[in-house]
């Protein structure tokens, strides 16, 4: 029989395996030819819970981008995201109660740029408007806002709130967190990738698809208590990240219209 070369598909070594096995059978239960699922991989498809968790964490802290897109759900609000992050800031779109904005922060400066309709629903609601947004001068004030990049004061409530959406390690450190008992729960396959996942509390407490093949990466979290599902990708893909032009930039002062 022909050696097989390093480099010859992993697929050739599986038919031949089972050539081998088939010039086993001798009439009775044959064990032990069942194809290795961790034949070609990384290799932490052998590791406990624990040590794969371990294990995606550091790759995922090995690298300074990423991008994430799902849904997560935060006190009693459902958000979309789909951002692409790095460690100095990052970019993308959120969505929620039928609104979506754009996120950019580049190191402490946070840019936010939103429709009219968002604009005009953080307005006060003072007598004498619609009754949907506030007054004429609110509903005006929202058509030039919706303009432009608004750049987010950082002692205003919607700066910690938005700016976290931009942070890589605070996103990855909330996001990466199985609670319960770890247990690992099979082989699996995402967007054509082998995995292996692990559980929380026998799925209870989350879910992680963790890559098989290369650096093993999270690609896929399932929060615990059905608080949202998340997709990760393009690990270490640079990205540029650019302040929006002075004529696109709206500084509002102090504070935001609060909403």
């Amino acid at each position: 029989m022909t050696p097989i070369s390093p480099g010859r598909p992993r697929r050739r070594s599986a038919v031949l395996a089972g050539a081998v096995c088939a010039l086993l059978v001798t009439g009775t239960a044959l064990t032990g030819c069942a194809e290795d699922p961790n034949e070609g991989t990384n290799g932490v498809g052998k590791l406990s819970a624990e040590q794969i968790q371990s294990r995606t964490r550091k790759a995922a802290e090995s690298v300074d981008t990423v991008r994430l897109h799902g849904t997560v759900v935060s006190s009693g609000r459902s958000y979309t995201l789909d951002m692409r992050l790095k460690t100095e800031g990052g970019i993308g779109s959120v969505s929620s109660g039928g609104q979506t904005f754009r996120l950019l922060r580049i190191d402490d400066e946070l840019f936010l740029k939103a429709g009219a309709e968002f604009w005009g629903h953080a307005g006060t609601g003072d007598e004498g408007g619609d009754g949907k947004g506030g007054s004429a001068a609110d509903a005006a004030a929202a058509e030039k806002l919706a303009a432009k990049y608004v750049k987010v004061p950082q002692g205003d409530p919607a700066y910690k709130k938005f700016s976290g959406f931009t942070d890589k390690d605070v996103l990855l450190d909330g996001l990466l967190t199985l609670h319960g008992k770890l247990a690992t729960d099979g082989h699996h396959e995402q967007e054509g990738v082998r995995t292996i996942r692990i559980t929380g509390d026998d799925g209870a407490g989350g879910t992680l698809d963790v890559s098989l093949e290369g650096t093993p990466y999270p690609l896929r979290l399932e929060r615990a208590g059905k608080a949202g599902t998340i997709s990760f990708s393009a690990w270490g893909t640079d990205f540029p990240l650019k302040k929006p032009a002075k004529d696109e930039t709206l500084d509002y002062g102090k504070q935001l219209p609060s909403s």
